[in-house]
């Protein structure tokens, strides 16, 4: 009763800004609510106090003793959301898939899989010396394990 009161408050915010989308909806045994959000051009502060208004402000204190914590996805938190991949366009990833593992430039996320783009070395045809090459690999969705952005400084 309780977490279906709060996962509807959740909906509830998250369809009147459609630019936010959840990452991880969890309550702990003690009526601890946990809430990781992402959002299509970021997540600010006042995203987080938007969602975290949303709920407790709508939730009777005298009938319920919880604790809440909305916060964004972490730079360096793997990617599970399809949007999440459509926000880091162009950005380098590292994708672990059960059988292979991709470093490359994020080219193109559609609705079924990723598209890695990564330049690499490789001996000439003909003749001596190396040229420079453009691999590119498509991976579904399913397909992979771990993805996350590699943070450059």
């Amino acid at each position: 009763m309780f977490k279906e009161t709060v996962k509807n408050l959740l909906d509830a915010a998250l369809e009147e800004r459609s630019d936010l989308f959840l990452i991880e909806f969890t309550i702990g045994s003690d009526n601890h609510i946990k809430i990781v959000i992402d959002g299509d051009n970021g997540v600010l502060v006042e995203d987080c106090m938007f969602v975290s208004r949303a709920i407790e402000h709508n939730i009777d204190r005298e009938e319920h003793d919880f604790s809440l914590e909305v916060m964004s996805a972490g730079a360096a938190s793997p990617l599970v959301n399809k949007r999440q991949y459509k926000k880091n366009l162009n950005r380098d990833l590292k994708v672990r898939t059960a059988s292979e593992k991709f470093e490359g430039t994020l080219a193109q996320a559609t609705d079924t899989d990723i598209i890695l783009e990564w330049k690499v070395r490789e001996p000439k045809p003909v003749g001596k010396g190396k040229v420079t090459v453009t691999k590119q690999a498509t991976i579904a969705y399913e397909d992979i394990v771990e993805a996350k952005v590699m943070i450059k400084f």
